[in-house]
C-alpha cells in the first residue's frame, strides 16, 4: 500500500521510519570549562569550544543511551575546520550522517577544540599549555556523561584522532584504560623519540605572537616545547627549546623523547591489554608516520595484543573523511556497547 505524502512526511519528522535513509543528526556547539586548564601560561581560555553530534533518533528515543566517540583533531586544526564551518578535508557531521545511513549503529561524536596560542595542545599535561590530557579523559567525559544520555562507562566510550589527535589517542589511551574501551589512531604523529634539528627561526622568536607567522615546522616545535618542556620562569614564551644558540640541550631533548609513545609503550602494556579493541592506520605516502605506525603494529604483535592495522594508498590528509566513514566509525560500532 502506498502511503500518502503527508504520512511519509510525518514519519520522517517523527523519526519513526526505519527506512528513512535521509535522516540527519544534529550538532550542538557548547563550551566545557576545564579546571585543569585554568591559569595556563599561554593565556588560552579554559572555556573550550566543543562540538557534539547527536544521531537522528536522539530527540525521540526516550531513555535510550548511546555510545560516545571522543574525536581529537590535528595540529593547527580546530573544531570549525573539522565540523564544516570552514572548508577542509573532512566534515564530521556529513561523514557521520553517511556512515549511519549506510547502516552503522547510532552514536554520539564529541570533539573538543584544542587549538591553542601555539596552535595545538599535544593533548598533554603542561603548566604552559594546561592539563589537556586530564581535560579530555576526565573533565570532558564527565561533562558529556552528565549532560547527555550516554553509555556512561568505559564499554560505551571510544577515543580516536588524526595526526596530533592520533598522538593524543595513544598517549591518553595508554594512561586511561579505565575511561575508554576502544582506540583508533589515524595517521598519528610524534610517535618516535626522534632527534630534532637546530632551528634558527625558532630561536629568534621573542614573543608568542610571532609564532602565528612562522613556518609549520617552527610552529610544531613551539607547540611541542610548550607541552613537553614547559618553563614557568622563561617569560614570555614559558618553554625551553631543544636547541640554544644552535647547540643541543640534552636535558630538554630527553624530556621530548620521554613523551614519545614508542619510547614509553613498554611500561603501558598492561593498560593496552585491557582494551577491547585497538585500531590504527596510515597512508603509505605518509612515509615517516607510516613507518612509526608499522613499528607500533610490530610492538603490539610481539606482545600478542590483538589489534587492527591497515595501510592505504594516500598521504596524510587525502582520505581521512573516507577512512572515518568506512573504517573508524564501523570499528567503534562493532566494539562499543
Amino acid at each position: 500500500m502506498q502511503l500518502p505524502l503527508f504520512c511519509l512526511a510525518f514519519l520522517a519528522v517523527a523519526g519513526l521510519s526505519a527506512q528513512d535513509a535521509t535522516s540527519h543528526g544534529s550538532v550542538q556547539r557548547i563550551q566545557v570549562h576545564g579546571k585543569g586548564l585554568e591559569g595556563n601560561l599561554e593565556g588560552d581560555s579554559p572555556d573550550r569550544k566543543v562540538a557534539v553530534y547527536l544521531p537522528a533518533s536522539y530527540q525521540t528515543s526516550g531513555d535510550r543511551r548511546y555510545p560516545v566517540i571522543y574525536l581529537l583533531h590535528g595540529f593547527t586544526d580546530d573544531v570549525d575546520r573539522w565540523w564544516g564551518v570552514k572548508q577542509h578535508f573532512v566534515n564530521v557531521p556529513v561523514v557521520v550522517d553517511e556512515a549511519l545511513t549506510a547502516g552503522v549503529k547510532e552514536m554520539i561524536v564529541v570533539m573538543p577544540d584544542a587549538f591553542t596560542r601555539y596552535q595545538g595542545s599535544m593533548y598533554s599535561n603542561s603548566i604552559t599549555t594546561g592539563n589537556w590530557e586530564d581535560y579530555v579523559a576526565k573533565e570532558l567525559v564527565a561533562y558529556i556523561d552528565a549532560h547527555y544520555r550516554t553509555v556512561a562507562n568505559r564499554s560505551g566510550r571510544g577515543l580516536s584522532g588524526h595526526s596530533m589527535g592520533g598522538y593524543g589517542t595513544i598517549r591518553i589511551g595508554m594512561k586511561h584504560p579505565e575511561v575508554f574501551s576502544s582506540l583508533y589512531l589515524m595517521s598519528p604523529c610524534c610517535m618516535a623519540a626522534g632527534s630534532s634539528r637546530p632551528n634558527p627561526r625558532a630561536e629568534a622568536v621573542r614573543d608568542p605572537a610571532e609564532v602565528a607567522s612562522v613556518d609549520f615546522a617552527t610552529k610544531a616545535m613551539f607547540a611541542s616545547a610548550a607541552a613537553w618542556s614547559p618553563n614557568p620562569k622563561n617569560s614570555p614564551l614559558f618553554l625551553d627549546l631543544p636547541y640554544k644558540n644552535g647547540e643541543p640541550q640534552p636535558g630538554i631533548i630527553a624530556k621530548w623523547q620521554a613523551n614519545a609513545p614508542l619510547a614509553m609503550i613498554d611500561q603501558f602494556i598492561p593498560s593496552l591489554r585491557y582494551y577491547k579493541a585497538i585500531g590504527m592506520d596510515a597512508g603509505v605516502n605518509d612515509k615517516s608516520i607510516a613507518a612509526t605506525v608499522a613499528t607500533l603494529d610490530k610492538i603490539l604483535t610481539d606482545y600478542a595484543i590483538v589489534h587492527v592495522y591497515e595501510t592505504y594508498d594516500g598521504n596524510h590528509i587525502d582520505h581521512i573523511a573516507e577512512r572515518l566513514e568506512k573504517k573508524v566509525l564501523p570499528f567503534f560500532a562493532r566494539n562499543l556497547k
